[in-house]
Formats: structure tokens, C-alpha cells, sequence
């Protein structure tokens, strides 16, 4: 299978997965049609179904629009709340496009609804994926707008973490800079923060994707999936895991909320962002 990594807005991403034998493809976080319309054409592939992680609008926004261009289009999700839904899936269930698997990992917290959709192919020797929404990041993890600490552990560690270690990440956000300038101040000492670290600046400056890492990478620098380390438990002065995550979680938002706009001016900037991506009437 094919993964087409595909930039949109301000820092999400968008996936187009690919069976290459058939050219059928299914799209994960469609925000932007215009865009994901233009690979679809680049690549002679046949859009069959929709994968939403959650329903927030930066990942389900051009929902509708995709499913009125491509009559008896599928779009996959666990939440109510996302555009143009049209079959609601559970946790464990899994999906079949040709060769290609899709299990649902149900892993809520950023979200309520937040599903993770784990992705390999049939007689393919290549690696499978984790499409992670805003669950898991590279180096770090999604905030918990409508979930809890206990929630995300189980998450990163059970749901997820259990996974094959060869696993490719790909996560919702390009937030790998930031994520690993806070697990060096978890970690000062990690060698494999700070060598991540300059690997993700470097390709920042050049204006490349930092996706997909791996889940074995992840255990080694990504601080709130090494919440039972000396280090890490140190940092918060915690040594139960779930109040590890919590305080990890607090110090990151506290350490963001210095750096970035109040949250209405977020929003209204990443609703102007989907406003101008809106693909002109025909």
C-alpha cells in the first residue's frame, strides 16, 4: 500500500492510503477537498471511503463536499458529531478495502468519539500504519478536551502501545518540534530527545514532514509513553503512571499557553484557514 502524506492548513495532515494494485483509495482527516482531489488525480487513484478520526473541523470539515462529488462514498468514524458521517464504527471493528486492513482503536479522550485506525495490507512485507489523529503525536500526545488522564494512559499504553513496535506513525498534527523541545525538558539527559530533536528541526527548516515515526521510536523519547521512567517520574515528582500523565499533560499546556493566541483567536484563524481552502462552486 501507498501512503500519500499530504499538508493542509496550518500544520494538519491529511493521509490518502493507496492499494496500488487496484488504484482504490480511501482518505483519512479529509479537510480539504481541493487539495486531496488534486492528489487523486496526480496518482489515478479511486476515492472509496473516508476514515475521520474526530469530528473536530480541521480533520471532517470538507466531509460533505467529498460525499456529494463521489456519490456512494463511505465515511467512517465513532462520533455523531462528524460531517457527513455514514457508518459509524466500534472499537475492534475491522474494514476490508481489497488487500488492505483497517482495525478501529477506540481511544477516546481528545475527544469523546476519537478513533484510531490501524492499517496493514495482505501479503505485504512493508510495515503497517497507525493513523493517530490527535491521540498520539510524534513526541508527544493530544490535550484532553473531553477526556481524562486514566483515559490517555490507556491509550498510549494498552490500545496503542501494544501494537507491533515496527508500527509508522501518522499523526493529525506537524507538532514535533515543540513536542520534543518539552520531552528535552522532561528529559535533559535522553540522548534520543535531543538527537530527534535535531532531526525534526532540520527537516522543519526545509519545510518537510516529520511523519510517520514509529512506535518503537516512540517508547524512546515521546515523554507520555515513558510515564514509568525514573526520569520522567522524577520531572513530575509522581510514580503512580496515571497522575505521571496527568502532570505531564498540565505542565505541556501550561508551557504552550505562554506561546500561542487565546483559544477564540485560534479558532477564529483555523476557520479563516478552512474558509480560503474551500474549493470554488462549479
Amino acid at each position: 500500500m501507498k501512503v500519500k502524506v499530504i499538508s493542509v492548513l496550518d500544520d494538519n495532515y491529511m493521509y490518502l492510503v493507496i492499494e496500488e494494485h487496484t488504484k482504490d483509495a480511501f482518505a483519512v482527516d479529509a479537510s480539504v477537498s481541493k487539495k486531496l482531489i488534486e492528489i487523486l488525480r496526480k496518482e489515478n487513484a479511486n476515492l472509496k471511503a473516508i476514515l475521520t478520526t474526530h469530528h473536530h473541523l480541521d480533520h471532517s470539515r470538507d466531509n460533505v463536499d467529498l460525499v456529494q462529488r463521489f456519490p456512494g462514498l463511505h465515511v467512517y468514524g465513532a462520533d455523531d458529531r462528524i460531517r457527513g458521517l455514514t457508518h459509524k464504527v466500534v472499537h475492534g471493528q475491522e474494514i476490508k478495502f481489497g488487500d488492505i486492513n483497517v482495525r478501529c482503536l477506540f481511544t477516546p479522550c481528545h475527544t469523546s468519539g476519537h478513533m484510531c485506525y490501524f492499517v496493514w495490507e495482505d501479503g505485504c512485507p512493508d510495515a503497517p500504519a497507525l493513523f493517530s489523529g490527535d491521540t498520539l503525536f510524534v513526541g508527544g500526545c493530544g490535550n484532553f478536551y473531553e477526556g481524562t488522564a486514566e483515559q490517555m494512559y490507556k491509550n498510549l499504553t494498552e490500545t496503542l502501545g501494544t501494537l507491533p513496535k515496527e508500527t509508522k506513525i501518522f499523526c493529525g498534527h506537524e507538532y514535533t518540534v515543540r513536542n520534543l523541545k518539552f520531552a528535552l525538558k522532561v528529559e535533559p539527559d535522553n540522548e534520543d530527545v535531543k538527537e530527534k530533536l535535531a532531526w525534526a528541526k532540520a527537516r522543519d527548516e526545509d519545510d518537510i514532514p516529520t511523519v510517520p515515526s514509529s512506535l518503537e521510536e516512540e517508547f524512546t523519547y515521546n515523554p507520555f509513553m515513558r510515564v514509568q521512567e525514573e526520569a520522567v517520574q522524577k520531572f513530575t515528582r509522581k510514580t503512580d503512571p496515571v497522575e505521571v500523565m496527568r502532570v505531564l499533560r498540565k505542565e505541556k499546556d501550561n508551557l504552550k499557553k505562554k506561546d500561542q493566541m487565546p483559544i477564540p483567536s485560534i479558532l477564529a484563524f483555523q476557520l479563516s484557514l478552512l474558509s480560503r481552502s474551500q474549493p470554488a462552486k462549479e
